[in-house]
């Protein structure tokens, strides 16, 4: 890892950017971003993170949850980032566990029931609040903790619930939702009272006004919750002088750090001069089109960040404005960061392609 630091760094964090090479081999066979490919064929790898089909977690919840110091570094299978979502909500975590909690459609398959992605839901602020009115009491009477600072978000606490483990919502998404199920994290026995609280919400949610409402507009029912990012609030810091994000782990995170946070900007250019230290951006455009399995969709993001990030991050670095440039890439199990400076754009007999770094 490289020990030299320049004076304004940008780090761009970018989940799901990385494909499995079997869908690339099918739907991404001709991609075409010629600033990221300089980039990429130049930088020097840092690091590579091989996961397993069955983690319950996804990479860059991990690895951001490293950066910070929120798990050990040779975490496996871990991102408790439950407490720190709650900060950036507007909650104060204390010393509590905490799990996040979303209202869900789970559909029925064939022969198992199936996760829906929970931002396809397109659930507005008023029906949530009109479920979470429902729900809250029941959840209540069970001897359980819980805050909502906002009504799509959840938090649960109480020796109730046990030592749990659930699965990212987006982990889950889109497959059979047997093995995902929260469990006991000591005896890996289905946890029962989940069950029994997930059951009197469904209960209570059956041909409720708001969903007989979405289901009359072609929208799915709002039939479920997911339980998942479960931890302690843990000492943090931050490598970084300035996180922008949108996502609520990642701006709890800088906030627990005492780190200066904000919205992820519309391009490169809305970012203003760089500070001295790191400034990580976080982009999310290829989230729900690698979740819906839509490679259009995903080609159209790419094609974005080439105009809005890639091409005027490469100029900037080229004319040594920008005095390096990170990234790290994330798939559905694994990560890869390379981090490329001005120098290393000269390096013309590097060679690596997009769909080389591809799971």
């Amino acid at each position: 890892m490289r020990t030299i630091m320049h004076p304004n760094r940008l780090h761009l964090l970018l989940p799901f950017a990385l494909p499995t090479a079997a869908d690339a081999s099918s739907a991404l066979h001709d991609l075409r971003s010629p600033a990221l490919d300089k980039l990429l064929a130049r930088a020097t790898l840092v690091e590579r993170v091989a996961g397993e089909d069955f983690q319950r977690t996804l990479p860059h919840e991990r690895w951001v949850a490293r950066q910070f110091g929120a798990i050990a570094s040779n975490a496996a299978d871990e991102a408790p980032l439950a407490p720190y979502m709650l900060l950036a909500d507007g909650g104060k975590p204390g010393d509590v566990q905490w799990a996040c909690v979303e209202p869900v459609h789970v559909r029925i398959a064939h022969d198992h029931l199936v996760l829906i992605d929970p931002s396809a839901l397109d659930l507005t602020d008023e029906d949530a609040t009109k479920l979470l009115a429902v729900a809250k009491p029941l959840i209540e009477a069970l001897g359980v903790r819980i805050e909502a600072p906002t009504p799509h978000r959840w938090y649960l606490a109480g020796d109730a619930l046990g030592s749990l483990a659930g699965a990212s919502p987006l982990r889950a998404s889109g497959r059979s939702i047997e093995i995902w199920l929260p469990h006991d994290a000591q005896s890996g026995q289905r946890s029962r009272i989940w069950m029994k609280l997930q059951n009197e919400v469904q209960m209570g949610w059956f041909e409720h006004p708001v969903n007989e409402a979405r289901e009359a507009r072609g929208l799915p029912a709002v039939n479920s919750i997911w339980l998942h990012a479960q931890g302690v609030a843990q000492r943090v810091h931050s490598p970084f002088a300035r996180v922008l994000s949108d996502a609520a782990a990642t701006r709890g995170l800088a906030l627990a750090a005492g780190t200066d946070t904000g919205a992820t900007p519309a391009s490169f250019r809305a970012l203003g001069p760089l500070a001295s230290g790191t400034t990580l951006v976080e982009l999310t455009p290829f989230v729900a089109p690698f979740i819906a399995q839509d490679w259009a969709a995903w080609q159209a993001a790419l094609d974005r960040l080439e105009r809005d990030w890639f091409a005027p991050a490469l100029e900037a670095l080229e004319a040594g404005r920008l005095g390096a440039l990170a990234m790290t890439l994330g798939g559905d199990t694994g990560s890869v960061t390379l981090d490329a400076t001005r120098g290393d754009l000269r390096k013309f007999w590097r060679r690596r392609v997009l769909a080389s770094l591809f799971e």
